[in-house]
C-alpha cells in the first residue's frame, strides 16, 4: 500500500483546498521542490501533483513548479500528475521532462476519444481521475455532477488501456472525515486494473482499514491536508502501511 503524498499547485505555491474550491485554499509551502524533497526524505514511494490553475483552465499553468519538484526528486520515486492535461503534446512534454505517470480527469469524461489515443500513444503511463459523489462523476474542478455511473466509466476506461484509476470521493477530500472505503472497494473489485484512494485520509486508522482491503486491488491512497496539518504522520504511515502489506 503506497501513501502517497498530494502536492498541489496554485499560484507556483503548494496549497491544499477544501472540496475543490479554490478560494478554500491553505498556502503550506512557498517552495514546490523543497516540500517534494521533502516526503521524498520522509519515505515517500511516489508523489502525487496537481496543477489547481491548470484543471481550472484546460491547460498547463504551474510548469516552472512542476519542473522545479522533478528536479529536486531526481527520479528517485515516480511521480503522477493531473490537472489541465487536454491533449498529446501536453503529455510527451510532461513525460519527456520527467514525469512518470499523467492523470486525465475531465478531459477523460468529455472527450474520451483523446484518452484512447493517450492510452495508444503511450501505454502503461496514462491513468484517469474519476471525482464522483453518491456514485455519479464529477467534473470541471468538481463543479459539475455528470449522470455517469462511476464504476460504468471506469470498465470502459480499463478497456482503452488506461493504468489505474484514481478514486477521489470529493464530499470528503480536504475534510478530514475519513476514506470512503465501501465505494472504494466497489470500484476495485469491478476493475482488473489498480485503484488509488483519494479523499479523507486523516489518520493511521484510515491507513489500516484501506490495507484491510488491500487485495481487492487498491494500490495506494493519496493524502494531502492530513499530513500538512498533522492528524496524519506520514512515516509512520508508510511504515504501518509496509508492514501491513507484508503480513
Amino acid at each position: 500500500m503506497l501513501i502517497i503524498p498530494a502536492i498541489d499547485l496554485k499560484d507556483g505555491h503548494c496549497v491544499r483546498l477544501k472540496q475543490g474550491l479554490m478560494e478554500e485554499s491553505t498556502v503550506f509551502s512557498e517552495d514546490p521542490g523543497a516540500m517534494a524533497k521533502h516526503w521524498v526524505d520522509a519515505g515517500g514511494k511516489r508523489l502525487h501533483l496537481v496543477d489547481l490553475n491548470g484543471a481550472f483552465a484546460g491547460k498547463p499553468v504551474n510548469e516552472a513548479a512542476i519542473k522545479s519538484i522533478v528536479a529536486a526528486v531526481k527520479g528517485e520515486i515516480p511521480i503522477q500528475l493531473g490537472g489541465g492535461i487536454r491533449d498529446l503534446e501536453t503529455i510527451e512534454r510532461y513525460l519527456d521532462n520527467g514525469i512518470d505517470f499523467v492523470i486525465i480527469g475531465t478531459a477523460a469524461v468529455k472527450v474520451p476519444g483523446f484518452l484512447h489515443e493517450a492510452c495508444d500513444a503511450f501505454p502503461g503511463q496514462v491513468m484517469v481521475g474519476l471525482d464522483a459523489k453518491d456514485g455519479k462523476v464529477a467534473i470541471d474542478g468538481w463543479s459539475k455532477l455528470t449522470g455517469h455511473d462511476v464504476i460504468d466509466l471506469a470498465k470502459k476506461f480499463e478497456d482503452y488501456g488506461v493504468s489505474s484509476i484514481v478514486y477521489t470521493d470529493i464530499g470528503r477530500d480536504g475534510m478530514l472525515t475519513g476514506v470512503n472505503i465501501e465505494a472504494t472497494v466497489a470500484l476495485a473489485k469491478a476493475l482488473t486494473i489498480p485503484v488509488i484512494a483519494s479523499g479523507g485520509v486523516t489518520n493511521l486508522d484510515d491507513v489500516r482499514k484501506l490495507c484491510a482491503v488491500a487485495d481487492e486491488g487498491i494500490i495506494g491512497t493519496i493524502t494531502g491536508r492530513a499530513i500538512y496539518e498533522g492528524t496524519l504522520d506520514f512515516t509512520a504511515a508508510q511504515k504501518l502501511a509496509d508492514e501491513l502489506s507484508a503480513r
